[in-house]
């Protein structure tokens, strides 16, 4: 699944970056939200597998630390991200004679500005709140990874403030996120809906089933991690391990089929540049023998 992730993603990365036709709002989020996805899963992944492989079972606290902190950073970035795409389908179909003069290029480097210095900023004191507690019991972590309440558990003082942070962020974040991109998406089927043309209206909801798609798999395995580590002692380990593992796994390994599935551009310029790359110098290779 690593694997999987690392070439679609990487794959995403290139075809937009190469191709200019493809230097359009929509597919820049995108490549944003491909490079958030590799980022999101190497954090926590090589170490998992060095777990399974070779034993490795130790961790630094300053690298726990340092995981605790892109962990978090990439999951706030990306949920940024995915608020960015619902906005720039709610520009393109609501408000379609604007979409050029709003979503210009200065817009969508602010955006990735905002995104990165809201994940800092918030994500920061998380790791300085661990970092005053202290650890006298237990330095074993029931996890593959390093996530904030995972370390804060293993505490022997007062995590009430580590809880309450934690808690607030998510809400402040994440959750605004999630309502905001309902709100976007409510907007869109009101606006789709009114349209006169079957055919319209389909290709106005094809746009964005993709993104939905990604809001699905992204939002609900996290929120049921973020849950069970708070309310969900009853869940056995192994389960909140397991889903704790696949949606930094899941997620990154199915937006680039997803995308490439769905979207004809993509498919398009990547047949292109497969038959430039590879195909044409084998043609000429048999040609001149």
């Amino acid at each position: 699944m690593y694997i999987l992730s690392l070439l679609g993603n990487s794959t995403l990365i290139l075809v937009i970056s190469a191709s200019k036709s493809l230097h359009q709002p929509m597919y820049i989020f995108l490549m944003m939200l491909a490079i958030s996805d590799v980022l999101l899963s190497s954090t926590t992944v090589p170490k998992t597998l060095g777990i399974f492989w070779f034993g490795n079972h130790e961790i630094s606290f300053i690298g726990c630390l340092t995981e605790v902190f892109f962990i978090h950073f990439n999951f706030g970035t990306e949920s940024a991200i995915l608020l960015s795409m619902a906005y720039d389908r709610y520009c393109a179909i609501c408000h379609p004679l604007m979409y050029a003069t709003t979503l210009t290029n200065s817009f969508i480097q602010k955006t990735a500005m905002v995104a990165l210095f809201r994940s800092v900023c918030i994500i920061t004191p998380l790791v300085f709140l661990l970092n005053r507690l202290s650890f006298q019991r237990s330095n074993v972590i029931e996890h593959t990874y390093c996530e904030h309440m995972s370390v804060a558990r293993l505490a022997t003082s007062n995590i009430k403030v580590n809880v309450v942070y934690g808690l607030v962020i998510a809400a402040c974040s994440s959750g605004v996120d999630l309502v905001l991109i309902i709100v976007s998406y409510a907007a869109i089927i009101s606006a789709v809906l009114k349209l006169s043309s079957t055919e319209a209206r389909f290709k106005a909801f094809n746009t964005c089933v993709c993104h939905l798609c990604v809001i699905v798999l992204f939002y609900i395995p996290a929120f049921f991690s973020f849950i069970a580590h708070r309310v969900g002692h009853r869940i056995p380990p192994q389960v909140h391990i397991l889903l704790a593992n696949l949606y930094l796994l899941v997620p990154p390994m199915m937006n680039p089929i997803i995308y490439r599935a769905r979207t004809k551009e993509i498919r398009q310029r990547l047949g292109f540049m497969v038959r430039q790359r590879v195909l044409h110098p084998c043609l000429l290779l048999v040609h001149r023998s």
